[in-house]
């Protein structure tokens, strides 16, 4: 079974920056992508970024384009989330995910349900 280790989350002032990580580990793991998602207080959550296991093939949105990347190191299984000139907008759970059984295209990689295994969430607290 495959597990999820999430941190770096914390408590910033707007502006500032956090680098989330989030590491699979457990029986051989055949990632096509992780992605992180997050869910904000009385909010669905939604997708914030994801990147293709095989290329390196990076998808955000447009809310936080220039603001927020998201890197991987395969050796490490581990995926990082770059959180920058943050806002109080931004405050929410942070979630990470990842797929193993589907090859995401485009359309598919920001949707929740390719994704099997969830982590437990980080809490990402921007003040203003």
């Amino acid at each position: 079974q495959v597990q999820l280790a999430e941190s770096g989350g914390g408590s910033v002032q707007a502006g500032g920056s956090l680098r989330l990580s989030c590491t699979a580990s457990g029986r051989a793991v055949s990632t096509t992508a992780m992605a992180w998602f997050r869910q904000a207080p009385g909010k669905e959550r939604e997708f914030v970024s994801a990147i293709r296991w095989a290329d390196g093939n990076a998808f955000g949105t447009d809310s936080t384009k220039g603001r927020f990347s998201i890197s991987r190191d395969k050796a490490k299984n581990t995926v990082y989330l770059h959180l920058n000139s943050l806002k109080p907008e931004d405050t929410a759970v942070y979630y990470c995910a990842v797929a193993s059984r589907t090859r995401p295209i485009a359309s598919t990689i920001r949707t929740q349900q390719i994704y099997e295994t969830w982590g437990q969430g980080t809490q990402v607290t921007v003040s203003s």
